[in-house]
């Protein structure tokens, strides 16, 4: 699949969209303008009328009914109209951010992933998958937890090339489906992703705790005796302040009656204190902004794909009777109806109707009803929303590729101009890059600042995003599945305790752990050995690679000490040795990152040191 998804430019689609939007802004703000207007005009309307039904009694007082209606009505179109902005406001914010992307003015304004590092890792830091300006910065554009999380998976590991050519056909249905990733991206009111689809998806799977039985019955019973014994106290109160006449026969009957009722009424509580504490718990741990999760399902289940990937995902949301989305939305409003406890004045009478049981025992019916296939739900917003944003990243790069990924007992990544892609479109050089068979190792040597480590960005983000199933920054990329280990920004850890030295060999053991599994290892090693002599380092370096190739890995790593590049012969036609070159022009160093065949033959530190002002 190459080219253009869409006929449509994205630079011009997203400003025609964006001014659209600002449009719809300036009529919603109008038309909420004119509402207060008239809301006001009301309110001086009720001031009329009750002048002259009151002061001049040549109205009736029921005519203040008409601006009371009046003003309910268009407090009503107010708030739709507020609601209404709101949604305009994010459409504006959403195709701002998508010409920012386009522009390379992304960073910092979008989800960093930040929650997804791991220091442990074989690639997430190095190759800038997650944190600030990073590759998941760039792409995520889901609005749940479970989008975000199902993106960071697919951008962690490899998928299987099934997987991965159907995510591809996914992809590049919803790329020109603006409408739809517009709709998902705007969904909810709030910015952030509250579900918790963990939480939510553990607790949908529990036993039921609090089972509808005959008793379920009788407790209504209890709570018709208990709202009667609400209204008794009151009217006891009453009598006693000598409001109204209520016998002294009356009042003690009345006295009795709420003490037989809040006796029983204890009694049920105390019987079901414990389960039913634990059904409010759990479920109020697990339901964050199901809202949320309501409008995705929602939008979801109106949407007709074509992809296999896609119905597959719709495929998952079927299920007889009520729609999920109706079905997340009963579970939001069992949830809201259990909180209505906390209102101080209901919260003293909550207890007589036996509040928190019957909400109890509705929110377990669902449970044992719905939540079994909360998972399957969770599991495809998740991916739909992965999707989607991977087909923004899509649609906003039309000259990217999808890769050819291939079966080989031969492990391969053959590239024709890769470049990297957080760099700008004018930022970036692309070079060819073959790994795999003949050789199976390229040694990169060159100055400070020549292209070294983001060549190995480029060769690993790029095979990240096509393990993926989305497209890549290059003319071709061929590409066997591997697993992608770097050790490229390896640093001293204070909490652990450990030098820069230990840390960069503790990650190499992770890297020839990996080596031992499949898919293959894909090694990207900046600066090898770095910490230690040129001695050790030489040894050192020479018996690790020997010993990913043995196992089966190809990569890359980087020096300034060029007696590594001696490992290229060691390795006969397995090995190869390419550089980076500059030179100096007024006193600045100028890099053409261009990557040639051989050995560097010298070196710009010296030459740096003493552009800066340095005695050397």
């Amino acid at each position: 699949m190459q080219g253009n998804p869409s006929p449509l430019s994205p630079a011009r689609e997203y400003e025609r969209r964006l001014e659209l939007r600002r449009l719809s802004l300036a009529e919603c703000e109008k038309r909420y303008h004119t509402l207060g207007n008239l809301r006001v005009v009301v309110v001086f309307a009720a001031i009329a009328i009750t002048y002259f039904a009151v002061a001049r009694h040549v109205l009736s007082g029921w005519w203040l009914l008409a601006p009371f209606a009046a003003y309910l009505a268009l407090g009503f179109l107010l708030d739709r109209t507020n609601r209404a902005t709101g949604r305009v406001i994010r459409a504006i914010e959403f195709y701002t951010q998508a010409i920012a992307r386009l522009e390379n003015r992304w960073a910092g304004a979008g989800e960093t992933g930040e929650r997804f590092l791991d220091e442990h890792h074989l690639y997430g830091a190095d190759l800038d998958v997650f944190g600030p300006d990073s590759l998941f910065e760039l792409v995520c554009t889901a609005r749940t937890r479970m989008g975000e999380d199902t993106l960071a998976a697919w951008l962690s590991r490899p998928s299987d090339l099934a997987t991965i050519q159907s995510r591809q056909g996914a992809i590049e249905e919803l790329a020109p489906k603006l409408d739809l990733r517009e709709d998902l991206a705007l969904l909810g009111e709030t910015a952030g992703a509250g579900v918790h689809p963990e939480k939510l998806a553990a607790w949908g799977s529990r036993r039921v705790v609090l089972d509808s039985g005959s008793f379920r019955l009788v407790a209504y019973v209890i709570s018709c005796f208990g709202a009667v014994a609400a209204v008794a106290v009151i009217g006891y109160l009453l009598g006693a302040a000598d409001f109204v006449a209520i016998p002294e026969r009356t009042m003690a009957l009345l006295r009795l009656y709420v003490a037989v009722v809040a006796i029983l009424i204890i009694a049920v509580i105390s019987k079901f204190r414990k389960r039913t504490h634990q059904v409010i718990e759990e479920v109020r741990e697990a339901s964050h902004d199901l809202r949320l999760l309501a409008e995705v399902l929602q939008r979801v289940e109106g949407e007709q794909f074509t992809s296999v990937y896609l119905q597959q995902m719709r495929a998952a949301l079927d299920v007889n009777g009520e729609s999920p989305s109706t079905r997340v939305d009963k579970l939001r409003r069992l949830v809201e109806i259990l909180e209505t406890r906390n209102n101080q004045i209901f919260g003293l009478i909550a207890p007589l109707l036996l509040w928190d049981l019957h909400c109890a025992y509705a929110i377990e019916n669902w449970r044992k009803t719905s939540g079994p296939a909360l998972e399957r739900w969770l599991s495809a917003v998740g991916q739909i929303e992965a999707v989607s944003s991977l087909a923004g990243f899509r649609f906003d790069r039309p000259s990217y590729v999808y890769p050819e990924l291939v079966e080989s007992s031969q492990p391969l990544v053959e590239g024709q101009a890769l470049a990297h892609p957080l760099l700008p479109v004018d930022g970036a050089i692309a070079n060819d890059v073959h790994l795999g068979g003949e050789p199976d190792v390229i040694i990169v040597s060159g100055s400070n600042m020549s292209g070294k480590s983001t060549l190995l960005r480029t060769i690993g983000i790029n095979v990240v995003l096509a393990q993926a199933g989305a497209p890549v920054r290059a003319a071709k990329l061929r590409l066997t599945p591997l697993t992608v280990a770097a050790s490229i920004r390896v640093t001293d850890s204070l909490r652990e305790g450990a030098s820069r030295f230990y840390a960069e060999i503790t990650r190499l053991r992770g890297i020839v752990d990996a080596a031992n599994g499949q898919p293959p290892v894909l090694f990207l090693l900046d600066e090898f050995l770095h910490g230690t002599n040129s001695h050790d380092r030489r040894i050192g370096a020479e018996a690790i690679v020997k010993g990913l190739v043995q196992k089966g890995a190809i990569g890359l790593l980087t020096t300034h000490d060029l007696a590594l590049a001696d490992i290229a012969e060691t390795l006969g036609p397995r090995g190869k040795n390419v550089h980076f070159e500059d030179h100096l022009e007024d006193d600045k160093m100028v890099f053409d990152y261009k990557m040639r065949p051989g050995v560097v033959e010298k070196s710009n530190a010296l030459p740096l040191m003493r552009s800066i002002g340095l005695d050397v």
